[in-house]
């Protein structure tokens, strides 16, 4: 039986892979799909290139990227025992823990080569594993790019250039035998610092104060500065070649004396299992879920008070977009809430499609048409909204009050706020809430912790290693993005008391639908009524339906919110509502309806106070006129002193005209503590309805993905089936004619010749191989066994697309016939 010849390439390597194999490769890296390559040999090339790499080490878990770097380090190629050598050590010097650590490093490398293998990062049987060329110039150690292991260059690499007499002189000095010429010189100096006995004896010798120098550089970084004349400990390190010169006042310990003195370790910390989640409170689960429904019916209330605040149009839009730092302070004291908080909620409103800028020339922020739509909907289907526009936006409210790369302040609602990490951290972390018990939350720094291990930052230091960094340090855009997900989800209601509520469980798990009907048996049924007090105030003891506090809003402001929210009644409160269209009599009657208890008669007073004087003067549009059939007001007005800015003069006993707009003037006219009315061109009274304005129809803003989507299970199994046919086409033995001996060019052949021979093909049902240009010009080879030709096309089954196809006779460059072997 003949024996498997192992893979030279990675192209050869991905050739031998099943089919399923090399979907799993298409799916963990989609960049490779765009467009699908031609043949294993592109697709090979394709995955090899800087870009493509670094996207799939930045998905490695910590020990994955240490197996990489520790092969990296290794050479090329190196056997699985060279490998495990490397992450495990030889055990000397760390006694029991390096038995321990050894054990579990030793059960979870073949695991961490697995995924290095499906994500095309190395390849070759255990006896030859291969680093990709671009991995390896990635991770290895340079001067220019240190490896995270904290390891220097080679003996080779160090030596590289330097004169062959100073080369003796090092092996000298170390004890060894001269050599005739500098490579072997080389391999002695690599070999005494390789082999533990001699490498032992030699640093037996060595000054205290020397093998101090080499604790300091042995983890990293591996480069010191020294002086023209450096201190007798540096010196014999020198003369030995433990320090080789990089320049005159740089000098670096070589890879295999590092190694030595690390006890055969790439790593001073191997992670080879992920750090376990610590529970920092267990609470009854039911506690849980109700301490999270409240939550989220506080989210809904707040977000509903957003949108009442710019009902009639928000704040204006930035030129550079965005809003102004003024507008948000505003907006957080409206919301009684710190600014962070209300650019959360802004930003919240945004992404579920609830606010949007209206288009307008004057450009402003306002409620879209699907704000009302949401507010319509039950209490449960309106969170469930939320959470999942939440869990899908890119736009990360935390970075509002940073700054952007070139120093620009990020504003709420402004651009450069997505990040495309954001979703995948959020459901991350909340996958990680889920997997303790019901009612446990977990406690943060582990939460960061493993989440750092299974996505290490880009930033970790070379030489450092990150697991002594303090698992806190959140400095990096995935662990901010993660203490910031913790925060907001207890804001809308996701969690309660730090744990994973059972509705979002069920969001996660089976969707808005199930999350919805968990959460409304916790949510309390809207009341119909208020309690009525004597100092112009009103109790709401619970939510209010819809249409009673949306006529309470317009009555009364509110005074406090929580349990109970406290409305008070003013003469503004009220005349807002005459202006809203409603008479004394209708206010009277809804209080009546409304309230558990009688009407106080303070309130009444007020109300029939404010209706007798609503509406006794009249604004309207000349530049602006005021008009009263009390002609001692009109003087009252004239002669007060704070007129005097609305330029008021005289038209008729009942009329004054004014160089202001009617909005001003009756802004100004109120603050005097009248109660006029706007009325129309016609003299009827204008009548101002909450909620007027609406932006045009939105969509709420689209998420910027991380790279390219994952493709679905078809994409994969026919790009799978092209790639595979186009390998076949490509690696086609063909007849060698004057026009394709060079090496992939198209075929050229005349017109005529071309048609025979497609022609013949047919009748003998043998297969060709064509060069063929597209209409977009797109030139590509194919392998087809013609069928039918006529009208100027040919018909047959084409290998490279593994379908039945049809080209123009005028489009095909040239034919020529394949080898009798591959014909057959």
């Amino acid at each position: 039986m003949g024996t498997t010849t192992p893979p030279r390439t990675l192209a050869e390597a991905l050739r031998a892979r099943g089919d399923e194999s090399l979907a799993g490769l298409l799916r963990a890296r989609p960049d490779l799909l765009s467009p699908v390559p031609n043949d294993i040999t592109q697709l090979a090339t394709r995955a090899g290139t800087r870009a493509s790499v670094i996207r799939a080490l930045e998905h490695l878990d910590r020990f994955a990227l240490q197996t990489a770097e520790a092969l990296a380090v290794a050479p090329d190629p190196a056997p699985y025992d060279t490998l495990l050598a490397l992450l495990t050590g030889d055990g000397e010097g760390d006694g029991d823990r390096r038995d321990g650590a050894g054990a579990a490093i030793t059960a979870a490398l073949p695991a961490a080569l697995t995924t290095l293998r499906e994500q095309a990062l190395v390849w070759g049987e255990d006896a030859r594993l291969h680093l990709t060329r671009t991995a390896r110039e990635l991770l290895a150690p340079s001067p220019q790019h240190p490896s995270p292991t904290g390891l220097g260059p080679t003996v080779a690499e160090a030596t590289a250039g330097m004169s062959p007499g100073r080369l003796q002189e090092i092996l000298t000095a170390a004890g060894l035998p001269a050599t005739h010429d500098p490579v072997s010189a080389v391999a002695a100096l690599a070999g005494l610092f390789t082999d533990r006995t001699r490498m032992a004896e030699l640093l037996d010798t060595a000054p205290v104060e020397a093998l101090s120098v080499l604790d300091r550089l042995v983890w990293g970084p591996p480069y010191g500065e020294v002086t023209p004349n450096p201190a007798p400990p540096v010196q014999w390190l020198r003369d030995r070649g433990l320090l080789l010169p990089v320049s005159t006042r740089t000098v670096v310990l070589p890879r295999e004396a590092a190694l030595h003195l690390r006890a055969g370790r790439a790593h001073r910390v191997p992670e080879p299992v992920a750090p376990a989640l610590v529970a920092a409170a267990e609470r009854d689960p039911q506690a849980v879920d109700r301490a999270a429904a409240g939550q989220g019916f506080m989210a809904l209330s707040t977000v509903e008070e957003l949108l009442k605040l710019w009902n009639n149009g928000g704040p204006a839009i930035l030129r550079a977009g965005g809003l102004s730092v003024r507008e948000l302070k505003r907006a957080a004291n409206a919301l009684d809430v710190p600014e962070n908080t209300a650019a959360f909620w802004i930003e919240l409103a945004y992404a579920a499609g609830l606010l949007a800028s209206d288009g307008e020339t004057d450009e402003r922020y306002a409620p879209t048409p699907a704000a009302d739509e949401w507010l319509d909907l039950p209490a449960q289907d309106r969170w469930t909204h939320l959470a999942t526009a939440w869990l899908a936006a890119t736009r990360t409210a935390g970075l509002i009050g940073g700054q952007d790369a070139k120093g620009r302040a990020l504003s709420a609602l402004g651009p450069d706020l997505d990040r495309s990490a954001a979703p995948e951290v959020r459901h991350r972390v909340l996958e990680l809430f889920a997997s303790l018990p019901p009612g446990t939350a977990p406690d943060p720094q582990t939460l960061l912790a493993r989440l750092r291990w299974e996505r290490p930052p880009r930033t970790s230091r070379p030489g450092v290693p990150t697991t002594g960094q303090p698992s806190g340090d959140a400095t990096d855009l995935r662990s901010r993005i993660a203490l910031w997900t913790a925060n907001e989800a207890e804001l809308i209601g996701i969690t309660g008391r730090g744990a994973l509520s059972s509705q979002a469980r069920a969001l996660l798990d089976e969707g808005p639908a199930a999350a919805a009907a968990r959460l409304a048996p916790l949510i309390p049924e809207p009341l119909d009524h208020v309690l009525l007090q004597a100092d112009l105030t009103a109790v709401a003891p619970g939510p209010l339906e819809r249409p009673l506090a949306d006529m309470l809003s317009v009555l009364a402001d509110i005074e406090s919110k929580g349990g109970a929210t406290v409305y008070r009644f003013t003469p503004g409160s009220v005349r807002r509502a005459l202006d809203a269209g409603r008479a004394a009599s209708d206010l009277h009657a809804f209080l009546a309806t409304h309230s558990r208890t009688p009407v106080p008669q303070p309130l009444s007073y007020l109300i029939d106070d404010v209706a007798r004087r609503h509406g006794h003067l009249r604004v309207g549009a000349a530049s602006a006129y005021v008009r009263c059939d009390d002609e001692a007001v009109l003087n009252e007005i004239l002669a007060d002193k704070r007129s005097a800015t609305l330029r008021l003069r005289r038209l008729a006993p009942t009329v004054l005209a004014a160089q202001a707009d009617p909005g001003s003037l009756l802004e100004g006219l109120r603050e005097m503590g009248y109660a006029p009315a706007a009325e129309s061109a016609e003299g009827d009274v204008l009548i101002t309805r909450a909620g007027a304005r609406r932006t045009p129809p939105r969509t709420p803003p689209v998420p910027v993905p991380e790279g390219p989507p994952v493709p679905d299970s078809t994409l994969l199994t026919a790009a799978v089936r092209a790639i595979r046919a186009g390998d076949t086409a490509a690696r086609a033995v063909r007849k060698e004619t004057p026009d394709t001996t060079a090496s992939g060019s198209l075929p050229r052949t005349a017109p005529a010749e071309t048609l025979a021979t497609v022609q013949a093909a047919a009748m003998t049902g043998s297969a060709v191989w064509i060069g063929y240009v597209n209409a977009d010009g797109a030139a590509s080879q194919r392998v087809i066994a013609p069928v039918k030709v006529e009208g100027g096309y040919v018909t047959g089954y084409d290998h490279t697309a593994d379908e039945v196809r049809t080209y123009p006779l005028h489009r095909i460059t040239g034919v020529a016939e394949l080898a009798d072997e591959q014909a057959t």
